[in-house]
């Protein structure tokens, strides 16, 4: 069973699959993970398929939530990698981006969940100061027509490509230029954060302090906790599991223990073994400040 009096919110990204009655087996999985808390999406990232909410079993899966010591508050959904409110040069990729985000922020509401999780988005093509602005540009369209409560995490990126919201700098531009903010701040990802130039291995208090005057802790809305394939300012993202990367286990423990941040919701997002999730075993883990070798362990349970 879930530790209800544990304060440490540590969980993963959970599918939400049909064979596995939908909603219903997010918490369930969230069970045998040992996690209690976790993120979704609301259907495949790369397309707009969605579920009618109506087949998604809300009511039941409140109930178990509630029932597992599981807090909806803590929960996360992540929007789909196809929306682009940055891209100013396609006039229909930025409508749909708009479009299609507050639909998603209306499901998160209908089914209780409270965070969204969005990518900013690329310019393809555009200035960084032209992409920044139509970000900002969607991000109000957006928030005028949501529903109360709901809060945008923009999540940090690796800086692959045209993408925005690589630094500090970017994310309090756009949270400052944005009109109706309060529900508006940061989805912390560790790969991303290394990749993008932030030595949160070596330097994570000078990393937090930096945020936390730029843009705030309050702000700071949830954490996809990744190790990286790769090394500092290498614009890779490619994530790696937690203790086998560039970061190393040590760095990870250390931001997820962290009493600043105890009551943040932290998610994994590393790579499945094969088949198989990883996420109950590096749960264990971090929970006990102890690297083992998993990896090997779930291979030959495969």
């Amino acid at each position: 069973m879930i530790n209800k009096d544990s304060k440490l919110l540590l969980g993963s990204f959970i599918p939400m699959k049909k064979s596995t009655n939908y909603l219903l087996g997010t918490i369930a999985e969230a069970q045998i993970e040992g996690a209690n808390c976790f993120m979704f999406y609301t259907g495949p990232p790369q397309t707009t398929k969605r579920t009618p909410i109506e087949e998604l079993n809300v009511t039941e899966f409140r109930h178990q939530a509630q029932m597992g010591g599981i807090d909806l508050n803590t929960l996360a959904i992540h929007a789909p990698y196809v929306v682009n409110m940055a891209n100013s040069i396609n006039p229909s990729t930025f409508s749909f981006g708009v479009d299609f985000l507050v639909q998603e922020l209306k499901r998160a509401d209908q089914i209780g969940v409270k965070i969204v999780v969005v990518h900013p988005g690329a310019g393809v093509g555009a200035s960084l100061e032209q992409s920044l602005n139509q970000l900002v540009k969607g991000l109000n369209q957006v928030i005028e027509q949501k529903p109360q409560g709901i809060k945008i995490a923009l999540e940090t990126m690796s800086g692959k490509g045209s993408e925005v919201g690589v630094n500090f700098d970017q994310l309090a531009y756009l949270i400052d230029h944005v009109d109706n903010n309060q529900d508006l701040g940061v989805c912390f990802d560790t790969c991303h954060l290394y990749d993008s130039g932030y030595d949160i291995k070596n330097q994570w208090d000078a990393v937090k302090q930096e945020f936390n005057q730029k843009i705030g802790l309050n702000k700071l809305y949830c954490i996809h906790l990744n190790d990286s394939k790769f090394g500092l300012n290498s614009h890779k993202d490619r994530h790696a599991n937690i203790g086998y990367g560039m970061l190393g286990f040590e760095a990870l423990d250390k931001i997820v223990h962290d009493p600043e941040l105890i009551m943040i919701p932290k998610y994994l997002e590393t790579p499945w073994i094969g088949e198989i999730p990883p996420y109950k075993e590096e749960i264990a883990m971090l929970k006990n400040h102890q690297f083992f070798d998993f990896m090997s362990e779930i291979e030959n349970q495969d």
